[in-house]
């Protein structure tokens, strides 16, 4: 380590060396990228200046939708400089930020589902002693618990990789700073760091064994609702969070408990990165309007509104 050259920067490789497909990949990202935001905020404005959505499920849809808008940030806008300004570097600073801000916030989602299930269980399981269980400050604290363990959980093991020296190479084949490439390049034992990360990703995997739990009681009580009509009534309101549930979990299990190294394993953590950190965070404000009749109506009422303002106007 004596001759060796402590590293200031990063290389991020990105998804594709190929320079004429840059600009298409660019401006596919963009797009991407601009939906995303546009829809997770449209569904926070609806939430927030219609009063038929001040309930415990949409408060609990806001904060998750608003997770999503800066999960996303943490990663595209980054990415899409590099693209555009053909510069490929980041910042040692700039690159363990990134990273701890990606785990911590996909952590807090993994409770915050796990929180939006146990509201659903206990909306359709226990729907008398359900404005007893799921107060106002209940709710508050829940979401506080959400994202106080995402910061928990994630804090010692990012403490302690800060503390790691680099000494090159600084080349990391993906396109954001992902904890398992950067464990690659520290030039010292990171068995520790290991043992903690095996650790967190247990601890996260936990709040799929309640989601589990709770959906598992959810579909028992559905199957024994007589009226056929009132188990399409049931099923409609967790239909859309089952959905998004299984995009969530089933990319974000395979990042946390993937193992493959080299060209052929560095290949699939990109793609399920970018179902993680693309795909998914797009489709859930699609997943949650198209399939949901109530926000469909107020959608519905506040365009008609600024109609009818704009016509006034003119």
């Amino acid at each position: 380590m004596g001759n060796s050259t402590t590293v200031t920067e990063f290389v991020l490789l990105g998804l594709s060396d190929a320079g004429e497909l840059q600009m298409l990949i660019f401006l596919g990202f963009l797009l991407i990228y601009l939906l995303t935001l546009l829809g997770n905020l449209l569904i926070v404005v609806i939430t927030l200046i219609d009063r038929c959505l001040h309930t415990t499920m949409y408060y609990f849809l806001c904060n998750f939708t608003v997770l999503e808008i800066w999960f996303t940030s943490v990663i595209f806008p980054k990415m899409l400089t590099n693209i555009l300004t053909r510069s490929k570097t980041v910042s040692l600073p700039g690159c363990l930020l990134q990273s701890f801000l990606y785990f911590f916030l996909g952590t807090t989602e993994f409770y915050l589902l796990a929180v939006m299930s146990f509201d659903r269980y206990v909306a359709i399981c226990n729907p008398l002693r359900y404005a007893t269980i799921m107060r106002k400050r209940a709710c508050v604290h829940l979401v506080l618990c959400s994202w106080m363990a995402g910061i928990f959980i994630i804090i010692v093991p990012s403490s302690i990789t800060i503390q790691q020296p680099f000494c090159g190479p600084n080349i990391i084949n993906h396109f954001f700073c992902d904890n398992f490439p950067i464990l690659e390049l520290i030039c010292a034992d990171t068995s520790l760091i290991q043992i903690l990360g095996f650790i967190v990703a247990n601890f996260s995997l936990l709040s799929t064994l309640l989601t589990a739990t709770c959906y598992g009681h959810i579909l028992q009580t559905i199957l024994h609702i007589p009226s056929v009509k009132e188990w399409q009534k049931a099923f409609s309101t967790c239909s859309s969070h089952i959905i998004v549930v299984s995009l969530f979990y089933s990319s974000r299990i395979f990042m946390y408990v993937r193992s493959g190294k080299g060209g052929q394993g560095e290949d699939k953590s990109k793609v399920m990165a970018l179902l993680n950190t693309v795909m998914t965070p797009m489709l859930n404000p699609f997943i949650y309007t198209l399939r949901n009749k109530q926000v469909k109506q107020v959608f519905r009422e506040q365009v008609s509104k600024f109609h009818k303002a704009m016509e006034q106007r003119g």
